[in-house]
């Protein structure tokens, strides 16, 4: 299971976004979390992915406490846990060719053979040898953003996040990446933390639905 007990985190006004949070993904299981802009979901997503210290609280993947954030980060803790942002424009090495964003995790962590592996996620996800040749800058945002989706499982994690994954993407695209992301929990055991403000997106897409309000309090 991946936790967070008693979260609270913010920003360097010292006003906290999030305040005394707690939440629960347990494998094979897809959590929805809706809101309105502001809430703090994405800054949960940022705790939660290791990329952000809370100023309190806990978080825990498997039952072992997180000690340490970002780089400090244990790298079994760092990889049991994917992730796709909202804008994968801002996510990427604007340089790379999609194949070198898909393969980044595998080369940093020594996973190979590479080539194939990417050739099996990005298959998984619905993109093209062709377009894996191609810079962001020459590819839609869809398909960005399916080039991410593949660089987040790239290392198998045991938990997924996505963090408004669908925001900018079209109705089409928007099925086929929640469909890949439902097939691959269902087939894994992974478990997945999809943020949205789309509930009637949710109320398909997870199994439960946490509703926060814009002062972090859970409904």
């Amino acid at each position: 299971m991946l936790s967070g007990t008693g979260l609270v985190a913010g920003y360097r006004s010292g006003v906290p976004v999030l305040s005394e949070v707690d939440i629960q993904i347990a494998r094979g299981e897809v959590v929805g979390l809706a809101g309105p802009s502001g809430c703090g979901k994405s800054t949960l997503a940022r705790v939660l992915t290791l990329l952000m210290a809370p100023w309190a609280g806990q978080v825990s993947v498997d039952g072992e406490p997180v000690r340490g954030f970002r780089h400090a980060a244990p790298r079994a803790q760092r990889t049991a846990i994917g992730v796709v942002f909202q804008q994968p424009r801002l996510s990427v090495d604007p340089r790379f060719t999609l194949h070198q964003i898909v393969a980044e995790p595998l080369r940093a962590n020594r996973k190979h053979p590479v080539d194939e592996r990417v050739a099996e996620l990005t298959d998984q996800v619905g993109l093209t040898a062709e377009l894996l040749r191609r810079r962001p800058h020459e590819v839609s945002d869809g398909q960005l953003q399916r080039a991410c989706l593949a660089r987040a499982l790239a290392l198998e994690p045991r938990y997924l996040v996505c963090d408004e994954m669908t925001a900018m993407l079209d109705a089409s695209t928007t099925a086929a990446l929640v469909g890949v992301v439902a097939d691959h929990s269902n087939s894994t055991g992974t478990g997945v933390l999809a943020i949205s403000h789309d509930e009637p997106l949710l109320s398909v897409w997870a199994d439960r639905v946490v509703r926060w309000q814009p002062t972090g309090e859970e409904q």
